[in-house]
């Protein structure tokens, strides 16, 4: 009974939304295209997640006590003194004065890392699922890696201003979940529309 129950149910979903796609086929197409896109993008923030909480720890200290900061800006916000950049993070220390895992070189790797494994996956799922393109993939994928590169400046640049305050005032669980959904829904935005421009609906042009 309930197997009969689910397809029945699966079958009038079926029809409410093929009823609704032929009615307005410009407003299905923009809600399915938000809905996968947005399903692929939470599934790829978690893998970004596990990356920035985990590989920071297991690169170590050395690298974490290792400054990579481009350019270099020092500034004062709420009390917290930090150095501002472009590419890299402030080193992080305890109250005692001791290297904490969380800043330095060792997330600079992690989050260049995380994010490549994440766009990796991305690229294929949004590119056949969510858009259904069928352009050149070379291309696609030159000014999908393009667009992250930006992307990703942006973010760090922001992400840079308020991180350090961040990490003087809450534990590193939570200051990683505020980094990764910060991160994630500034990209998400920005990265949707790219993506109508870049995943072109149909069949290549020959």
């Amino acid at each position: 009974m309930a197997d009969v129950n689910t397809e029945t149910g699966n079958t009038g979903w079926a029809k409410v939304w093929g009823g609704f796609e032929k009615n307005h086929p410009k407003l299905a197409k923009w809600l399915y295209q938000i809905f996968y896109f947005f399903v692929f993008s939470m599934g790829v923030t978690i893998i970004q997640y596990l990356f920035f909480t985990f590989l920071p720890g297991i690169l170590g200290e050395g690298l974490a006590g290792t400054e990579f900061m481009w350019p270099q800006v020092h500034m004062s916000l709420f009390g917290v003194e930090f150095t501002w950049s472009l590419l890299g993070y402030n080193v992080l220390y305890d109250a005692a004065g001791e290297v904490v895992i969380g800043g330095g070189l060792g997330y600079f790797i992690s989050y260049e890392v995380g994010s490549f494994v994440a766009q990796c996956i991305n690229f294929p799922l949004q590119r056949n699922i969510t858009f259904k393109s069928h352009g050149n993939p070379v291309y696609q994928a030159m000014w999908y890696l393009i667009a992250w590169i930006v992307i990703s400046l942006i973010c760090n640049g922001f992400n840079n201003l308020w991180m350090p305050i961040a990490a003087a005032y809450v534990a590193p669980a939570i200051y990683n979940i505020l980094v990764t959904f910060i991160t994630g829904g500034v990209s998400m935005i920005i990265f949707f529309f790219v993506f109508k421009i870049i995943f072109p609906e149909g069949e290549a042009k020959k």
